[in-house]
């Protein structure tokens, strides 16, 4: 029985979380824990929706793993953001798979082939495609202050 005191998240809640995620193979893509938490207003669309519907019920304090599908989280891959790029485009810069590069309104992507002429370069989100899990802390709820 929860006493009549006890903040549960609800959507408009400003609230600051810690979090690690990982991807299915559990390696970390990202983590604030021992750092600041992460302040968002809950259902505002700041963060992927899986997190920001995750978060909607957790009590302050409360420790919860969230799995969340690609779909919910950056997307599927979508074959029409991998571009060829003309080499040329590059200078003289030495360009190498992996490599990442942004262009000049500010889309990042990564390098993934380079051909006599041209250069393959994947301007999807690096998460795209991906399942992505997190384990979330609530460390702070400020109801309502998100209206």
């Amino acid at each position: 029985m929860s006493s009549a005191n006890e903040q549960v998240v609800e959507k408009d809640d400003a609230i600051e979380v810690f979090y690690t995620g990982t991807l299915d193979d559990g390696t970390v893509f990202d983590s604030n824990v021992g750092g600041a938490p992460l302040k968002f207003t809950v259902g505002s669309g700041e963060l992927i929706k899986g997190f920001d519907e995750g978060v909607v019920g957790m009590k302050l304090n409360e420790t919860k793993k969230v799995a969340i599908k690609a779909e919910d989280a950056y997307g599927n891959k979508r074959d029409e953001l991998i571009v060829e790029v003309p080499k040329d485009n590059f200078g003289d810069a030495e360009i190498k798979e992996g490599m990442g590069v942004r262009t000049e309104d500010g889309h990042e992507g990564t390098v993934i082939s380079v051909g006599e002429k041209s250069v393959k370069v994947d301007f999807n989100p690096q998460l795209a495609g991906k399942d992505l899990n997190f384990e979330i802390k609530v460390a702070s709820i400020k109801k309502g202050a998100g209206r």
